[in-house]
Order: C-alpha cells, then sequence, then structure tokens
C-alpha cells in the first residue's frame, strides 16, 4: 500500500509542499525544519511516505535520541488523511526498526493531540510517563 524513500536532492520539494490541516500544524513540526533538523542530528533519517501510484503523501522520519530509538516525525499530507497511509507508514517503520534489531521504539506528542494518543495506543504504543520537550512519552516495546 505504501513506500517509504529517502529525502533526496530530487524529492525534497514535494516533502516540503506537504501540509496537515489547520487544527494539526502545532503537532508538528514542518517538513523543511524537519529535513533541515536531520541534517544535524546524527543518526536521523527523513522519509517519504508514497503511494500506489508513486505519489508522496506523507513525511515520517526515525533515529536516536538519548541513546533510544525514537520515531521523531509523522505526518500525512491533509489531502489524504484518512485513507490508512499514517498506519501503513508506522507498522512498516515499525517492522524496519525491529529487522534492524530495536527491541522498543520511542515517540512523543503533544498532550492536546488526544486523536494522535489514540492512534499511536492503538498500535500498541503505551504511556510512559515521561515528558521530553512538554510531549508526552509513549513506547512500543517489540
Amino acid at each position: 500500500m505504501i513506500t517509504l524513500k529517502p529525502i533526496t536532492k530530487e524529492n525534497w520539494h514535494a516533502a516540503i509542499r506537504l501540509e496537515v490541516t489547520p487544527e494539526q500544524r502545532n503537532f508538528v513540526a514542518s517538513n523543511l525544519y524537519s529535513i533541515a533538523e536531520s541534517h544535524f542530528e546524527p543518526g536521523v533519517v527523513p522519509l517519504g511516505i508514497y503511494n500506489e501510484e508513486d505519489t508522496m503523501v506523507g513525511f515520517l522520519m526515525y533515529g536516536p535520541l538519548h541513546g533510544e530509538m525514537w520515531i521523531w516525525r509523522l505526518m500525512v499530507d491533509q489531502r489524504y488523511q484518512q485513507q490508512g497511509y499514517g498506519r501503513a507508514a508506522m507498522q512498516a517503520i515499525i517492522a524496519a526498526l525491529h529487522a534492524m534489531g530495536h527491541t522498543e521504539i520511542f515517540l512523543s506528542h503533544e498532550p492536546e493531540n488526544t486523536v494522535g494518543a489514540q492512534f499511536y495506543a492503538s498500535l500498541g504504543f503505551e504511556d510512559t510517563g515521561r515528558i521530553e520537550y512538554n510531549e508526552l512519552v509513549r513506547r512500543l516495546i517489540l
């Protein structure tokens, strides 16, 4: 259903044109910021989420933080939300990180992002009680 592809000089423009809904803008950094951040944070990998027609529909970024493996970002463009792309992307990155030998994965979200909290919980991410950068931390044990 989806393919995850590295962000490169050929596709970064497509990535920065993707946008969440206005209501979601406070919940995720822009893809432009995330791509820039990935160039300064060792080991962080930005990926485009592509649909069956090879159209970039979203953005995902993962990498180490505090000695743990984190999913730093997940966003699906507002035009492609509610079509299963976010879930498919998360399942794909979870499987890839597990295949790399990781036994747990962390992510965080804004406390007000109740839709995100429900989504991550449905994937098995549990609340750790930790707060990082004013966000709630969740963990998935593989």
